[in-house]
């Protein structure tokens, strides 16, 4: 679009500059590898806390000169993954080749301070943003100049600035755009994607700038949204710009007002700020914040699933996908069972070895549901087929009247003909006596294609109480309504989404990788870098909305990052809001107690700041 034009027109505008701190993903656990070379084959095997094996065996065939079948890399669970391990880094190869030189097993594990050092770090944007709009609210168009701290060098590409660009807009009708950006190279640990990768820092801006909006013009900041989400009407809505897959931008499903509208009534919002007013004139400081993304899910192209049975009738399913707490165990074997017509605990499930599935990608980007669930759901329809082929011969039915239940193989309407899965393979096997009644090949491999990503969305709401003397802030209460598509396993969903929160509050008020001015790094421990305590967090409400996306076969869109996405912007909203009395303008992140005491000591802004970039 013409966002210079629309400026032009337009008859409010509103600009601000919004600084994002730099934090990491911190995993309880730091990285580890192990690696054991065997001289009479030559073949190595190496166990790395990675979520990308795959990736990291094809590193290894490069730098070792072997052929990929002669190394075999497991990532056992690794306790947190975040995207901190994502990353290739030096020790990969590094203890490999110790272990290749000395002839004897070799072992690394990182210590916290050198994991705060040398693991990946993240975020650490600034926004020089602006929106142009009508007197009623009606965006217009948005200008931003982003400027973000890569680190030392550039391990990830265009992705983070990239993500950050095409999350700008998120669930807001805005037709006229226009960005720039400006990556830099320091030497400071270098950047790459973090548990939202780029997302937290854009919507951080967006909901900021509409909340100066809703100040500008003396409305409140849930109706702004309501004038300028998208509806679910005009889905598919296409930006007009491709993603970073290449593929055009366009969302798929969702129904971003009904989201808000959910999120807000689930929070008393109403009820809130009826009391307010009340609450402020007993010297009582509280506030609500909103904030709303929209995010590319499950980047493809493909995932790797092997599903096959063992003699007993029961399942093995490997794929590339590597859990570091998704509980892709219970996910992945809910999509086998029901694919398959077996119980549950008959499946187990093993990722992240890449002698078990031959090619991978490996677990980042929110897209082990749609990636690895879709291949999986794809190789049991074809193992199913093969069962029942055989058990048609076996009962000698036509193959159409074959049916599987429960572990079971029967002809319809004759319930007494079951027989176990067992027998059927069984009976595929060949004798002495006789050739099996079917090729007992009942194993699959799928690579299940993506060609683009899907669009999950979710509104946050926060309600928190400031005290102005000590600048101590105190969530009361947070509300997620969300859309992910088809929801699996509903427990396992919550549990994600309240992860990503407590990761999300982290960076809105205690978390800051802070280097001086020589580049070295004073926030080396966690006795100088904070981390949210369970006594820091509220209970956390969710809500689920359920629109099933058509670009896979399962319906679903990815969550793991989306509940880390909108936390320090709710918050900093509901923070500005809690203190509107005093006037201050809430600019960066985290908001400790020694920023917001600054804030209130500090000039108020101008109501109407300058909206030239």
């Amino acid at each position: 679009g013409d966002a210079d034009g629309a400026f032009a027109r337009a008859e409010v505008s509103v600009s601000e500059t919004f600084r994002i701190q730099r934090y990491v993903g911190m995993p309880l656990e730091g990285r580890g590898v192990v690696a054991a070379w065997d001289r009479r084959d030559g073949t190595l095997t190496t166990w790395n806390s990675t979520q990308v094996s795959h990736f990291v065996q094809q590193g290894l065939a490069a730098a070792l000169d072997l052929p990929p079948h002669k190394i075999r890399v497991i990532a056992p669970d690794l306790g947190g993954g975040f995207g901190t391990k994502a990353s290739g880094y030096p020790e990969d190869a590094l203890v490999p080749i110790a272990a290749m030189a000395l002839g004897r097993p070799v072992k690394w594990i990182e210590n916290r301070r050198e994991h705060m050092s040398g693991a990946a770090h993240a975020r650490h944007q600034v926004h020089a943003i602006s929106l142009a709009a009508t007197r009623d609210g009606a965006i217009l168009a948005v200008r931003d100049r982003i400027w973000l701290d890569l680190g030392a060098y550039n391990v990830w590409g265009v992705v983070l600035p990239y993500n950050t660009v095409a999350h700008l807009i998120g669930p807001h009708r805005i037709k006229n755009m226009r960005v720039d950006v400006q990556a830099v190279v320091t030497h400071k640990t270098p950047n790459a994607p973090y548990r939202g990768a780029g997302r937290p820092e854009t919507v951080f801006a967006m909901d900021r700038i509409v909340d100066c909006l809703a100040r500008e013009l003396g409305m409140d900041p849930a109706e702004v949204r309501r004038r300028n989400y998208i509806r679910p009407d005009e889905l598919p809505y296409d930006f007009g710009m491709p993603y970073r897959d290449g593929n055009p931008l366009v969302y798929d499903t969702g129904d971003f007002p009904l989201a808000l509208e959910k999120a807000l009534e689930a929070a008393g919002y109403r009820q809130f700020r009826a009391e307010q007013a009340g609450l402020r004139a007993q010297g009582v400081y509280r506030g609500v914040g909103i904030s709303g993304y929209v995010e590319g899910t499950a980047i493809g192209p493909f995932e790797g699933a092997t599903v096959k049975l063992d003699l007993a009738g029961r399942v093995l399913v490997a794929t590339g996908a590597i859990n570091s707490g998704q509980g892709h165990e219970t996910s992945f074997a809910q999509i086998a069972a029901d694919a398959l017509g077996v119980p549950l605990e008959w499946v187990t499930v093993v990722g992240g070895d890449t002698a078990a599935v031959p090619f991978g990608v490996g677990t980042f980007a929110s897209r082990s549901a749609v990636t690895a669930g879709s291949s999986i759901a794809d190789a049991c329809r074809e193992v199913r087929t093969k069962l029942v082929r055989a058990a048609a011969v076996l009962l000698e039915a036509a193959p159409d009247d074959v049916e599987i239940d429960d572990g079971k193989v029967f002809v319809r309407g004759s319930p007494g003909s079951a027989v176990d899965l067992a027998r059927v393979v069984q009976a595929s096997i060949p004798t002495f006596a006789r050739p099996g009644v079917a090729s007992p090949d009942f194993e699959a491999t799928a690579y299940h294609h993506v060609p683009t990503v899907t669009y999950a969305s979710a509104v946050h709401v926060a309600q928190v109480e400031v005290d102005p003397g000590t600048g101590g802030v105190k969530l009361l209460r947070y509300v997620v309504a969300h859309d992910c598509g088809r929801v699996i396993n509903p427990t396992i969903v919550e549990g994600q989404v309240h992860g990503g929160v407590a990761q999300g509050v982290g960076g809105a008020l205690f978390e800051e990788m802070v280097y001086d001015e020589a580049g070295q790094l004073l926030t080396g421990s966690l006795m100088d870098y904070a981390v949210p305590k369970a006594d820091d967090l509220p209970q956390i409400e969710t809500v689920h909305l359920e629109c099933p996306s058509p670009r896979n076969p399962l319906g679903v869109k990815g969550l793991g990052e989306g509940g880390a996405i909108s936390p320090p912007a709710a918050i900093a909203n509901a923070i500005e809001d809690a203190l509107a009395p005093f006037g201050p303008r809430v600019t960066e992140t985290p908001l400790t107690p020694a920023r917001i005491l600054a804030l209130l000591t500090a000039p108020a802004p101008s109501r109407s700041p300058s909206s030239s970039l």
